[in-house]
């Protein structure tokens, strides 16, 4: 966002702020940022009334008729004690000036209109002329934990959104709606493809016959594409000793995550949630010479991570994830080349979903933070040097986020943006120097001596289910032909054509195409719409005309309609099944 929406964003959080004080004399401010599609107040509204969605329309005209007098943002630079004063009552303001203090920055008061907040700055410098009142709204209000942290007060967050004209802001909330349309949740539930039981609990989706179907093609399609570049299939357990957990570093820096299992005999286990630590003790079963290397492990399986039950939500964020996962064990001047074969991987199968280009983060460690990581500065350099190369090799539109890293390794991370124009952090590939030091992992080179490897992780879907929440919205249910779980479905005029439609339907199957022959005793009419409202790729109506010339008439949920012999109708679906093509 350019840095004069980023103020005006900015300017309505503090404006929402005073007029939440006017209507609400009790609350408590806490922190109000711009963010990507306006900004929101987080405010703790205990001990009096709170707004809820139903409240917005008159704090949003609060909010217009305030801005009037907000003229000019003024500010000064206070003492410590002068700003506790300021806020005395607030104990999050009071808990944000002492960490001020503590760092040794200047502490500012930024005020417009009577209001006065404790601010760094970034305002419109005018907000009554800078402002298109018709630009902005209140949103929602949802809950938010104190600086994200569970264990402090809930408080409410307002969220609103703006742009710079109004015309920006109703294509927005036409985006909403045209996303809600395509809420994975909803097109699950309409497709049969998902479902969730309470008894099996949140977070754990169960896969219906469909969307079973629909995950085993995209792994197999990601396996054909693996294979080409030399990957071999492993196999690992679901749950592993402490020990292996303790070596790895995850039952340290990942505790919070690890669902734990006591056995009878008091030994304690864990339900893996990756598959690094496994996979490397199946390269470390024997000594590698260096002509075997890399040795490339791929396998796809479920982990688990002990998520907080507020922040799952359908496939997005689950309890059981199903990782496409791969690792590669190579030599130090192997890297550059493995990381291009796995980023050609990624760019054939995203290609294919018409993602078209992505950004890449290069998800990097926090120097102030070392501690959440394995390794030392050094080896964090390196790593991250490297992937900087390799990026630039490529001339990726990159971008460099810090304390976005593994706790083993620098990531290149990629940023697929969907046919709503929203972004997801997509397939991965890190490179980690760390597991092969703590694991002691080495190949033979050829001077006979022991040479440390560096270890890759690469995950072109990530997790299955988060992937294919994505790829259901991005394609609204519109799965293309080799994806859809019923691919074409035969639908006869009346009885007389039934005959002939079975004749088609057994010539589809036999090819081994996944078609239907709808028998139904329901009007030709209402069975086209039931099609169409399926999000069917293809269907075929059979008639007096077609059993007499011995042919189909093909049409597609597009709306394109075209006759062919029956002898041609199933090289045609099948040539187009196989280009893979949207």
């Amino acid at each position: 966002m350019s840095e004069q929406l980023q103020n005006k964003r900015h300017t309505l959080a503090h404006l929402l702020a005073a007029a939440v004080l006017e209507k609400y004399p009790h609350a408590k401010l806490t922190l109000g940022p711009a963010i990507d599609t306006g900004f929101y107040y987080d405010i703790d509204f205990s001990g009096g009334a709170f707004p809820g969605d139903n409240d917005l329309k008159d704090l949003q005209k609060s909010m217009k008729k305030l801005i009037n007098k907000w003229t000019e943002f003024t500010h000064e630079e206070v003492s410590a004690d002068k700003a506790r004063e300021v806020f005395a009552g607030n104990q999050y303001k009071i808990e944000l000036i002492n960490e001020i203090e503590a760092r040794g920055e200047t502490i500012t008061l930024y005020t417009c209109g009577g209001f006065t907040d404790l601010c760094r700055g970034g305002h419109c410098e005018h907000p009554n002329k800078d402002i298109d009142t018709s630009a902005f709204k209140l949103d929602k209000v949802a809950g938010a934990y104190w600086r994200g942290d569970e264990k402090n007060p809930m408080l409410s967050r307002i969220y609103g959104l703006a742009f710079d004209t109004e015309e920006e802001l109703r294509a927005y909330e036409l985006r909403i709606e045209e996303a809600k349309k395509r809420d994975h949740r909803k097109l699950g539930k309409e497709q049969d493809l998902f479902t969730f039981s309470e008894l099996v609990g949140a977070g754990l989706p169960l896969w219906t016959p469909k969307g079973t179907l629909i995950r085993h093609l995209l792994d197999d399609y990601m396996w054909r594409l693996r294979s080409k570049h030399g990957y071999q299939r492993v196999t690992i357990p679901h749950i592993t000793k402490k020990d292996l957990y303790e070596t790895s570093g995850h039952w340290d820096k990942f505790a919070d995550e690890l669902f734990r299992i006591k056995t009878r005999e008091g030994k304690e286990y864990a339900l893996k949630p990756m598959n690094c630590p496994h996979h490397t003790q199946i390269f470390d079963r024997k000594p590698h010479s260096y002509r075997e290397m890399p040795q490339r492990y791929a396998e796809t399986t479920m982990v688990y991570r002990d998520e907080q039950s507020g922040e799952l939500g359908g496939l997005t964020r689950v309890l059981s994830i199903t990782q496409d996962d791969a690792h590669v064990f190579c030599r130090i001047n192997q890297i550059k080349e493995e990381f291009d074969r796995v980023w050609n991987i990624v760019d054939t199968f995203y290609g294919t979903f018409g993602f078209g280009d992505m950004r890449v983060r290069l998800s990097f460690h926090d120097p102030e933070s070392m501690s959440s990581y394995l390794g030392t500065p050094e080896t964090w350099k390196i790593a991250e040097d490297m992937l900087r190369e390799i990026a630039e090799s490529h001339n990726a539109d990159y971008f460099e986020g810090p304390g976005e890293a593994a706790m083993y390794g620098p990531k290149l991370d990629f940023m697929a943006k969907d046919s709503l124009g929203r972004e997801h952090q997509v397939a991965t590939i890190q490179l980690d120097l760390n597991l092969p030091e703590r694991f002691d992992l080495t190949c033979i080179n050829e001077e006979g001596k022991k040479e440390r490897i560096a270890m890759i992780h690469c995950a072109v879907m990530g997790s299955i289910e988060r992937f294919t929440a994505v790829l259901f919205e991005h394609l609204g249910g519109n799965f293309p032909l080799w994806l859809s779980p019923t691919q074409v479905r035969i639908i006869p005029v009346a009885e007389a054509h039934t005959q002939y439609a079975a004749e088609v339907h057994e010539k589809l199957l036999a090819v081994g195409l996944r078609a239907e022959l709808d028998s139904s005793k329901e009007s030709m009419g209402k069975k086209i719409r039931i099609a169409k409202q399926e999000r069917l790729p293809y269907f075929i109506v059979i008639g007096d005309k077609e059993v007499a010339d011995k042919k189909v008439t093909l049409e597609s949920r597009d709306g394109e309609a075209e006759e062919l012999p029956l002898d041609v109708i199933a090289n045609h679906l099948l040539a187009i099944n196989d280009t893979k093509k949207m």
